[in-house]
């Protein structure tokens, strides 16, 4: 039996966080939570995990700013990052994207795409 992935939620909004912990574990992912932008960088640091979904609007650091200290640092560069927004505006998208997130997904998103996703980012078989 191979270790579960560890999958860690930086999202400020509790009925998303509840919800995608729900998800996540019933996948079969060990989850921890952050609700802001430092929170996010202490759990990635502390927990190292496999995948990070990451809210753009976050309070104290933005998940830009989360996801450019990651990819910065040799020792967490190899995190998976999946950024979640409200907006769907191609500039924020690329902004993420050039600051090295692996995948974005807008808000609402359907829960089959986000499983999709989360099992392609990780590699393993949905």
């Amino acid at each position: 039996m191979t270790q579960s992935k560890k999958i860690l939620i930086a999202d400020d909004e509790p009925n998303i966080v509840i919800s995608l912990e729900f998800l996540m574990k019933r996948e079969g992912f060990d989850v921890s939570i952050a609700g802001d932008g430092e929170e996010a960088i202490a759990k990635i640091r502390s927990d190292s995990p496999d995948l990070v979904l990451l809210d753009v609007m976050m309070p104290k650091k933005s998940g830009f700013d989360v996801c450019q200290e990651v990819k910065a640092d040799p020792a967490l560069s190899s995190t998976r990052i999946l950024m979640l927004t409200a907006k769907g505006r191609d500039t924020e998208m690329a902004k993420g994207l050039a600051l090295g997130a692996d995948a974005y997904m807008t808000k609402p998103f359907s829960t089959k795409d986000l499983v999709e996703q989360v099992h392609q980012l990780l590699g393993s078989n949905a």
